[in-house]
């Protein structure tokens, strides 16, 4: 039986990079080519498949149709090969991830489904940091972020992982003191629970109920939204949060204000550096993020 022709495989490299960095440039400086010889290499591959995977012009290289199926195609058997030849060798080490991720992100979406990131790649571990400024310290003591923001720096490689509703969250007596319909004068006589890094959430509830110019009787700021949501169970105030932490928390204890949504100005983001993603802790991390849906 005549043994397959395998694919170029420095050609395929060159495809790879090229797709995942987003910039032939950038793969080419980081294989350590001239642009022209890595344009070589991923003729080589479109002569070998018989497909045009990207079109040119000038600096500029694009995925076709035919490039981006290709790419989905071959990418995971890839990933599969690398799992393998890991799974084969005693020689392969930790694969180490430096993620910064705010608190609750990490309590409600990220821990609960950890188990499957261990199952699929088990030579991946994490350390996690829940400081301040993580998208400042990308690049730097972090290899990547999850972090919630109105919209990345401009230089970060970043996927928007959600869209979120501003909904206002107290426990039930609050609840039933302020009624069902919006009282302005009963509000002001309220405390109101406001995260440091996310103060545009009230004025766009404040906004979305005509309410303006409403001064509550205080306003307390928190830096962690795990115990803003514990406050406003307690009844120390109305927490301005997303309704997805409200949902997620699933505690008895606190109801919706109104049954109002109101769009957040904010999303949650997964952030690296663009060479990052061909660090392999940082790819794989990435990688699975997207495909779990969190």
């Amino acid at each position: 039986m005549p043994t397959r022709r395998l694919p170029p495989l420095r050609a395929l490299e060159a495809f790879m990079r090229t797709v995942r960095l987003g910039s032939a440039r950038a793969a080419a400086e980081e294989i350590g080519l001239s642009p022209s010889a890595l344009s070589r290499r991923i003729s080589n591959l479109e002569e070998f498949v018989g497909k045009k995977l990207f079109t040119r012009a000038r600096q500029s290289m694009q995925l076709t149709d035919e490039g981006q199926a290709f790419y989905e195609a071959v990418n995971p058997h890839l990933e599969a090969l690398t799992r393998a030849v890991e799974n084969q060798s005693d020689n392969i080490s930790l694969l180490r991830l430096h993620l910064g991720v705010l608190p609750l992100f990490g309590s409600q979406r990220l821990f609960p489904r950890l188990g499957e990131l261990r199952k699929r790649h088990p030579l991946l571990h994490i350390d996690i940091d829940t400081g301040p400024h993580l998208e400042d310290r990308v690049g730097d003591t972090l290899d990547a972020a999850i972090i919630l923001s109105r919209g990345p720096e401009k230089g970060l490689h970043a996927i928007r992982l959600d869209h979120n509703m501003v909904h206002a969250i107290a426990n039930r007596q609050v609840a039933d003191l302020l009624g069902s319909e919006v009282d302005k004068d009963r509000l002001a006589k309220q405390t109101f629970l406001i995260h440091n890094e996310l103060p545009a959430s009230f004025e766009a509830w404040k906004s979305a109920l005509k309410l303006d110019d409403l001064e509550p009787a205080a306003i307390d700021h928190f830096d962690s939204g795990q115990l803003m949501l514990e406050a406003a169970a307690q009844g120390l105030g109305i927490a301005i949060m997303h309704d997805d932490h409200m949902r997620r928390a699933n505690d008895d204890r606190l109801i919706d204000l109104y049954d109002v949504e109101v769009e957040s100005p904010y999303s949650y983001w997964f952030v690296c550096k663009p060479t990052a993603l061909e660090q392999r802790p940082v790819r794989l991390f990435h990688d699975w993020l997207v495909s779990a849906g969190l």
